[in-house]
């Protein structure tokens, strides 16, 4: 009998997670619908874009072909004017790790101005990169540059933060590393929640920083 209502605990216990990460992934869907763009010409203006950090390279030293994509999305953008300015907010929290000034670097390399550039180097987390776009950098309206499922979640939390936003897709990733990071991606979505539920709020703020 004792053995019967422990598996019908965790029965139940498997139930609500699996309809958890259900509601949670479908409410994030639906936030972003009718606001994604692959087509660079079909996208409308936004004065400022917002490009999401993530490592360069992999274990081993292997090129990130997450970078590599949205290094190319932004730049594709703004070659096309359909950004003015672009932030790219990103994880500087040690010394020798450094995603905004990797992306910077990448993308002067392929021919964009720096002065057009500006860097948010406590974008530790997606909840913390948009909030600080609005409470740091004083946007109400981006272009988002991210992978597809990426984009999702940050425009489901820039709506949450008054932020009318849409994405551009980068090129999504389809091999090995892909499955893991599409795993992982259904818990941040619930973690989105969680955020919210307990109110937190992004690890540093500081001063405003203007873009014209």
């Amino acid at each position: 009998m004792r053995k019967r209502k422990v598996l019908l605990f965790l029965a139940i216990c498997i139930l609500v997670m699996l309809g958890t990460l259900y509601i949670c992934n479908k409410k994030i869907s639906n936030a972003a619908t009718g606001r994604l763009y692959t087509d660079v010409n079909a996208i409308p203006f936004n004065k400022v874009g917002l490009l999401l950090g993530t490592a360069k390279y992999l274990s081993g030293k292997r090129d990130n072909p997450y970078y590599t994509y949205r290094i190319e999305a932004a730049t594709k953008l703004i070659k096309a004017g359909k950004i003015k300015y672009l932030i790219i907010s990103g994880d500087n929290s040690k010394e020798n790790y450094d995603e905004p000034t990797d992306m910077r670097t990448d993308l002067i390399r392929a021919g964009i101005d720096s002065a057009i550039i500006y860097l948010d180097y406590a974008g530790f987390r997606t909840f913390d990169s948009i909030v600080r776009a609005k409470e740091v950098f004083g946007q109400d309206s981006l272009t988002i540059i991210s992978q597809f499922f990426h984009n999702q979640r940050a425009i489901f939390i820039a709506s949450k933060e008054k932020i009318s936003a849409i994405g551009f897709n980068a090129t999504d990733v389809t091999n090995s590393k892909a499955f893991k990071v599409q795993v992982r991606e259904k818990f941040a979505r619930v973690k989105v929640f969680m955020d919210y539920l307990f109110g937190r709020k992004p690890k540093f703020l500081g001063p405003a920083v203007k873009i014209p």
